[in-house]
Formats: C-alpha cells, structure tokens, sequence
C-alpha cells in the first residue's frame, strides 16, 4: 500500500472522474497481496453490475480482509462509508481516505453529515457502498441485523442497490486479530433491487428484503466453498 499510494491518491485528489486510474492500481495492489499472503480474490456475477449506472452497494462485513475484497466484487469506481476510527490506522487511513466518508457511529450529527455527503456523491454520478450491519459480524449468524440508513438512502436519491457478499474473509483473518491465513475469499453481486416509487413507509420491507436475498446467498456459499 505504501508503494502505491501515490499512484492511487493522485487521481483522486485530481477529480473522481479519474477513479477508474485510481481503482485499476488498487486492484494491482491487491493482487500483490494475494501473492505475498496466499489469500486470492475471486469475483462472481459481476455482468449484474452496469458501470454506466451509479448504485448503493451494501455488502456483509465480517474482516479486515473485506476492504481488498471489494475492487474485485465491484468493477466501478465508489465512495465508502466507514467508521471514523479506521482514518486513524496508519497509511491506510490516509489512502483510504480519498474515497471514503468517515462517520463517527456514535454520534447522530456525524451519521445525519455522512448521509448527505453521500447524496451529493450519488447525485455526482458515483457509486456509494455502505456496511448495514454497522460493524464486523463476530456471530455464528450469517448476518446482523440491518440499520436502516443505506435503505432510507436509497429511496430518499431514488438509486437503484446492489447487495454484494463477501464470503469465507472472518475465517482467513479474525477480528481482533492481525494473523492471515492463506485461503480465497469469494464475492458475488446479487441481482439489483429497484426503488423506484418507494417511499418511507416501504423502508422495513425494503430492509427485509435485501437481508433475506444476502441471507441466503451466504448460506448456499457456506455450502458450496
């Protein structure tokens, strides 16, 4: 990361139209890391994503390992929401910055100010991803339960959502802990659920949904890898 944070920030910093430059090194870089940990990343039914179109991605979150998992589930260029401790890791705080919103989760101010920064980044055309359980999944449940902001968001910009798995990363890297073990990491992109028309008062089955078509797909993945 060190070596190519450069490389990585300088487009950004340019314009976001650029962000295609700045993902391409990315994913360079996490396929170096694939190399030296023996951890690889495998991408599955990407052609669901239309990268003309902007989206709200929501993926399940269980590792550390989920943030390199990401450029491979999604070939488009986006922005993050992320937890504002993670801005003070360093390098990647710093790297990672550039396209991330950092929210403080324990203050309603900072969550309200990172909601409206992403709507000014969805309303410029690019792609915003959001965590709905909050925090890593540290459970023997498939999921945790989903907060709402990423659903309200969507209705509220009318963005279509993109639910994406991110499987077998909480076995390969534990939370609380900074040893790796080789393995491969599975994403896949579930077909993209539209809100057109929806309102406030569609929120609950629109949050249910999704948790329910990512429930199950992490299920069949626990089978099938």
């Amino acid at each position: 990361m060190i070596v190519f944070a450069l490389p990585m920030m300088i487009p950004m910093m340019i314009s976001r139209k650029l962000g295609g430059i700045t993902y391409f090194f990315i994913r360079v870089w996490v396929r170096i890391f694939g190399l030296f940990t023996g951890i690889w990343f495998v991408g599955h039914n990407k052609k669901v994503i239309d990268r003309k179109k902007s989206y709200i991605f929501v993926i399940n979150h269980t590792s550390f390992l989920d943030a390199p998992g990401i450029p491979i589930a999604i070939p488009s260029p986006l922005v993050a929401l992320g937890k504002k401790e993670l801005a003070k890791i360093p390098v990647f705080g710093w790297v990672t910055g550039k396209w991330a919103v950092w929210v403080d989760r324990s203050s309603p101010e900072s969550r309200k100010a990172g909601s409206e920064k992403l709507k000014e980044i969805l309303n410029g055309g690019t792609s915003v991803l959001v965590a709905p359980e909050g925090t890593r999944n540290n459970t023997d449940e498939p999921l945790l339960p989903f907060r709402y902001g990423p659903f309200r968001l969507a209705i509220e910009s009318q963005i279509p959502i993109v639910p994406v798995i991110i499987h077998n990363a909480g076995k390969l890297m534990t939370r609380g802990s900074l040893l790796l073990k080789p393995g491969t990491v599975h994403t896949w992109a579930l077909p993209e659920v539209s809100v057109e028309g929806l309102t406030e008062d569609d929120l609950d089955d629109l949050t249910s949904r999704v948790f329910e078509m990512m429930k199950a797909k992490i299920l069949e993945m626990d089978k099938q890898y």
